[in-house]
């Protein structure tokens, strides 16, 4: 027989080792648990071997899991690779302290690639060779349609250092009186221009530069056979005393269809997350929200240029392939978001948003039976109302400068 003290110290004993065998994870956390043993295993595997060499099995054994678990959490190779990268990438973000404005364009652009070069391995033997392997993306692209959003989110990250590039950079004085021959042209009205007047175009300037700073999940060897990375930077300084006579003169924008007018009642969706602030924002005030798949992404900047100045500016990324080509905007994006942020104040930086939609919650609130690649849709949205839209080649462009009246009826109930 125990005593009543002996009995009481077996049931705590009893307890506590019940207690350390009852600890049972919520099924999100089991998630998060085994989607972060494959992340490690697959950083491991792919820093070993590189992505074509790198094998699902060997991830899945490094793991100590099934295949069938690793593909439950990423459905390609792909998918894991670009995850792994921004999972890297996020690790290795640090916040800075505060953002003197660049003196010159040239100082921004030195600085930006620097920033960007940065996180990026230097040629040698030992770990950075490992380090290469991981950031080296051969075989990635080897398919059309992420070569195509490769080539859509590199001029949407043009847009966003241009954007930066003008908002302190006031037009540069014409050369004997010519107009555009000083080193740009002008932009009249819309986010990029300021209240002392308008402002240079930047993008020719900025998509220079990112072909000498091609940035994560593109080739490395442009940069590393061309000679130290620092002499790349040093360049891309110099790079800001070309004269591109740099024009928005799109030559289809006079013949892109009207916006219809309407009155539909706005159903915002959700929030979501701004990838360029990384904060959640609502979507209920007024402005332009343009819907770009990711093979349109170059019409972001009809979006941009095409608003009045006080205009809203959503632009929002929509997807068929969400695993991949979804992963490989947010890669992108937040990597040149990143450099931005250590380069310009936080007033400098582009004002647009821009939401990466991988839930699909626009298409239903804006009446769209579906997106895919090369959607380009957009809408004005006046105190709750959906008062103009339009779709295809230009929508942007002719939503945010629909002839809406000042006093416009409210939406239909």
């Amino acid at each position: 027989m125990f005593s009543s003290s002996g009995c009481c110290g077996y049931l705590e004993t009893r307890d506590r080792r019940r207690g350390a065998h009852m600890v049972r994870l919520t099924r999100a956390q089991q998630q998060e648990r085994t989607r972060a043993a494959v992340l490690a295993a697959a950083r491991e595997e792919f820093t070993e071997h590189g992505y074509a060499e790198a094998k699902i099995d060997l991830i899945a054994e490094r793991a100590e899991l099934t295949r069938g678990a690793v593909y439950a959490n990423f459905p390609s190779k792909r998918a894991l690779y670009l995850a792994v990268l921004i999972d890297t990438a996020e690790r290795q973000d640090t916040a800075g302290g505060a953002v003197l404005p660049p003196a010159s364009t040239a100082e921004a652009l030195g600085a930006f690639a620097r920033s960007r070069l940065e996180g990026l391995p230097l040629a040698g033997d030992g770990p950075t060779v490992r380090q290469g392997r991981l950031h080296s993306p051969a075989g990635v692209f080897d398919e059309a349609p992420l070569r195509g959003a490769l080539a859509q989110v590199t001029r949407l990250e043009a847009l966003l250092l241009a954007l930066a590039l003008e908002s302190g950079a006031p037009a540069a004085p014409a050369v004997g009186g010519v107009p555009g021959t000083g080193g740009g042209a002008d932009i009249d009205g819309g986010p990029g221009a300021g209240a002392d007047g308008p402002r240079v175009r930047r993008v020719r300037l900025a998509e220079l530069v990112l072909r000498m700073v091609s940035g994560p999940g593109a080739p490395l060897d442009a940069v590393f056979d061309v000679g130290d990375p620092f002499d790349v930077a040093h360049a891309c300084a110099h790079l800001a005393g070309l004269d591109l006579a740099d024009a928005w003169n799109p030559a289809h924008l006079p013949y892109v269809t009207p916006a219809r007018l309407c009155r539909d009642r706005w159903h915002p969706p959700e929030e979501s997350t701004d990838l360029l602030t990384g904060r959640r924002v609502g979507f209920g005030g007024d402005g332009v929200i343009a819907l770009l798949g990711t093979g349109r992404l170059g019409a972001a900047e009809e979006a941009v240029r095409s608003a009045l100045p006080d205009d809203r500016v959503t632009v929002v990324v929509v997807t068929d392939d969400p695993a991949e080509a979804g992963r490989l905007v947010r890669l992108r994006v937040g990597d040149v978001t990143r450099c931005l942020r250590r380069v310009f104040p936080p007033e400098a930086l582009p004002r647009l948003r821009l939401i990466l939609d991988d839930r699909g919650l626009f298409a239903p609130a804006l009446g769209l039976p579906g997106t895919d690649d090369g959607t380009e849709y957009a809408v004005r949205v006046r105190r709750g109302t959906v008062v103009a839209r339009a779709g295809g080649r230009g929508a942007a462009h002719a939503a945010a400068t629909a002839a809406v009246p000042a006093v416009f009826p409210g939406a239909r109930t």
